[in-house]
Parts: structure tokens; sequence; C-alpha cells
């Protein structure tokens, strides 16, 4: 069986816990090859808003890149994957991948994507956002990133934290057509 390669990419910002949901979620489908970079930042968002230690995170993925190491797979576009989800997604990397000027394994594996016409799903975390943060993500999507803020819904009454993280999840698992029973859908008892 060939395995569907994800690229997902935990960028410095608040929300960490929804890049190890994500992870979770494929650690246990063995039609997926998980590929994850990220960098001291995020290992420090980590150890601040989650119980997790680095190495548990990292064992989540198949593979596990420092986001200096510019010579993994992921950084090169012969290397076929089914696309990257970047979760969450800080504006600095957001500005460096809307502006095509990567500085790190996470911004470049970004860039291949695009270059590549794979899926890149950027899910941003900030809030308010100013002009600047409008503008980067409408170039993103001009370029071929879907924009995927986790705002949850709450038609499917959401009873806990965990509710609306997996309905975060369930909408990225959507973009790459994975079925899943995470939450309602419209309309669904």
């Amino acid at each position: 069986m060939v395995k569907k390669r994800i690229i997902i990419g935990v960028s410095g910002a608040s929300g960490v816990i929804l890049g190890i949901r994500l992870l979770d979620y494929f650690s246990d489908k063995a039609a997926f090859e998980t590929h994850l970079t990220w960098g001291n930042q995020a290992k420090k968002i980590l150890s601040i808003e989650t119980g997790y230690d680095y190495k548990q995170v990292e064992s989540l993925a198949d593979y596990a890149y420092s986001e200096n190491c510019l010579t993994a797979p992921i950084a090169s576009g012969s290397f076929i994957t089914s696309g990257m989800v970047v979760i969450p997604c800080s504006m600095s990397a957001l500005g460096a991948i809307s502006n095509a000027t990567p500085y790190n394994l996470l911004t470049r594996a970004a860039d291949v994507c695009l270059k590549e016409k794979r899926k890149l799903i950027l899910v941003p975390r900030e809030s308010p956002l100013h002009a600047g943060h409008l503008k980067n993500m409408y170039n993103a999507a001009i370029y071929g990133s879907i924009i995927l803020p986790p705002i949850p819904a709450f038609y499917n009454k959401p009873a806990s934290c965990e509710d609306m993280i997996n309905f975060t999840i369930a909408r990225i698992l959507d973009q790459f057509e994975i079925e899943h029973n995470l939450c309602k859908r419209w309309g669904e008892k």
C-alpha cells in the first residue's frame, strides 16, 4: 500500500495543541505518513500551553525535522506529498509564505507545496488582525493556499475545548477529502 504523505508544520504561535491533535489523528492511520517540521519557538510554546514533552509530540509523527534541517526530503519538490498543513501558522511564517521568502524548513516546505501546486493549508493564529496580516492571507490565498482559521462552529453544540479543536481538525481533513467522524456535520442529529 502506498501511503499518503502529509507535512505538518507547527510554527511558534499559540495553539500548538491544534498541531498535536492533527498529528495524533494521523498517528494510528496506516494509510498516512506524517512529516513534522517545527522549531525552538514552537517547542517553547508547547511547554507553556501544554503538558506535552517535545519528544512525545515528535513520536506522533513518522518523521520529525528541525526547522534548520534544510536538507530534509520535504524541502524538495521531487519528494511527493499530498500537501502540508501549517498549524498553528504564526504571522511571521505567513509573511514568509505569502511573500515567497522562506527562511527555514517549515516555510521552505510550504513554498515547495505552492510551486508544485500541492495543497497548502494555513491555520493562522492571531487576533485581532491588522491590514498587513490580512494582505498576507490574501496573497497566500492568491498563490494557492487555503486559509483555515481555527474558528469553532456552534451548530454542533461543542461541550468541551476538545470538541472545538476537533472541529478545526475535521475541517482540515475535509480539505484533503479524508473521511472522519470527529464532529457532527450541519443538519446531522
